[in-house]
């Protein structure tokens, strides 16, 4: 008996769901005032009809605490940082719906340099 295919989604999005204990010193992307991002982020989502096409996945640090609240967008290799509802609301609009990363929403450049080579 054969399979059918199952189709792969369009987008992945990796959002940072690291809380670091109080008195730490780095950063955590999850805080007080960004604990509900992913529900928004998957709500919204839900909403427009996205879910299926475009997993949105909880995942732990990215490695870019200092520019938290964060998202990764896959394929594409796209960072967004310092994320709010409003932000989340363009990114789905302008990227994942219209095809257009939003710059001035993406990690500096110093901050998410090219990939390290592996050879």
């Amino acid at each position: 008996m054969e399979m059918p295919a199952i189709p792969q989604p369009t987008f992945y999005i990796f959002k940072c769901e690291q809380s670091a204990p109080p008195g730490m010193p780095k950063p955590s992307c999850v805080t007080e005032q960004s604990r509900d991002l992913f529900n928004y982020l998957a709500q919204t989502m839900m909403q427009k009809g996205l879910m299926g096409p475009v997993q949105a996945i909880r995942t732990s640090c990215l490695g870019r605490c200092q520019m938290g609240p964060v998202m990764l967008v896959e394929p594409g290799h796209h960072m967004y940082c310092q994320l709010s509802k409003e932000k989340i609301d363009k990114i789905i609009e302008e990227h994942i719906i219209g095809g257009t990363p939003v710059q001035e929403y993406l990690i500096p450049e110093q901050f998410w340099g090219a990939p390290i080579s592996l050879s």
